[in-house]
């Protein structure tokens, strides 16, 4: 197997991502406006299921959500889930008084919350606190919720399907807790591994003369473990990977992602100090690249 470069001269770099198809024209777009050329090589897929809609309905209804004090939407999928799930349900799901009901959400997610969303939970908007914290991070919201002091939080995540679940969730659970939180876990969407050929985007670069690699792009761990799992299929591993191609960059959408990817030995190159939206890493990329063989 010959190790495969990138001509010099190259204007455009090829980026390969991962990211599940509900961020990968966002993504796809923030690249091309940088002069990469986004290869989308997808591993995983989140999306809710009838199964899990149909639960997180009955986490709404009203003798379910009356003792919470919180619903906190670590994820766009999770805020398209619960966005979903309400339709088969009777609106606004809270009286307009009563103590203040939080609404928590990272980054540049909580722009889906709108005045809609909240008149769906509540006539009363004013009764509705949106939490975002500055840190986009699990912790970060943790954190800006405060004290629980023994209240209900009702936390929307993923249930994994056909990988480890990394331990992002049972660690925000657990720290939510430690804060006096009591934590309710509903599975409101599946992470789901894409399959065998997931890889296959990136297999087939390593066939094309002149054609090379330049950065591989991660926005979670599911995706890191996604691909080296489609890359054995292959009979390759990430060693592999960076035998091919030596100068390869891999960048990490915020540090939990990073962590995630260096537990399955998979070196980070760049973290982007921003994390709230994918314009951090693009522009941590750019930089990084912009000082390499490429000075573009």
């Amino acid at each position: 197997m010959t190790t495969v470069r990138s001509p010099i001269a190259t204007a455009k770099p090829t980026v390969s991502f991962t990211t599940p198809q509900n961020y990968a024209t966002r993504l796809s777009h923030l690249l091309a406006l940088k002069s990469f050329t986004p290869l989308w090589c997808p591993t995983i897929i989140t999306e809710p299921t009838s199964q899990t809609l149909s639960s997180l309905a009955l986490h709404l209804a009203p003798y379910a959500i009356s003792p919470v004090s919180a619903i906190v939407l670590p994820s766009r999928t999770a805020i398209t889930a619960f966005s979903t799930a309400i339709l088969s349900l009777t609106t606004p799901l809270l009286p307009p008084s009563g103590d203040a009901f939080i609404i928590g959400a990272l980054g540049k997610d909580a722009e889906l919350i709108d005045t809609k969303f909240l008149l769906n939970i509540c006539s009363n908007i004013d009764r509705i606190r949106v939490l975002v914290p500055p840190t986009a991070t699990p912790s970060g919201l943790v954190q800006s919720l405060g004290a629980g002091r023994g209240r209900g939080v009702m936390c929307l995540v993923p249930q994994v399907v056909g990988l480890e679940e990394p331990p992002v969730v049972p660690n925000f659970l657990r720290d939510l807790q430690a804060a006096g939180w009591a934590p309710v876990r509903v599975d409101a969407y599946e992470t789901r591994w894409l399959g065998p050929t997931c890889a296959e985007g990136i297999v087939e670069k390593s066939e094309k003369e002149g054609n090379g690699l330049d950065a591989v792009l991660f926005t979670s761990s599911a995706e890191v473990e996604g691909l080296l799992k489609s890359l054995s299929e292959y009979g390759w591993n990430w060693r592999t990977v960076r035998r091919l191609w030596p100068d390869l960059v891999v960048a990490a959408h915020g540090p939990v992602t990073a962590a995630g990817a260096e537990r399955l030995s998979v070196d980070v190159d760049v973290v982007s100090g921003r994390f709230e939206s994918f314009d951090g890493v693009v522009d941590a990329l750019h930089t990084r690249l912009r000082g390499s063989r490429f000075g573009f």
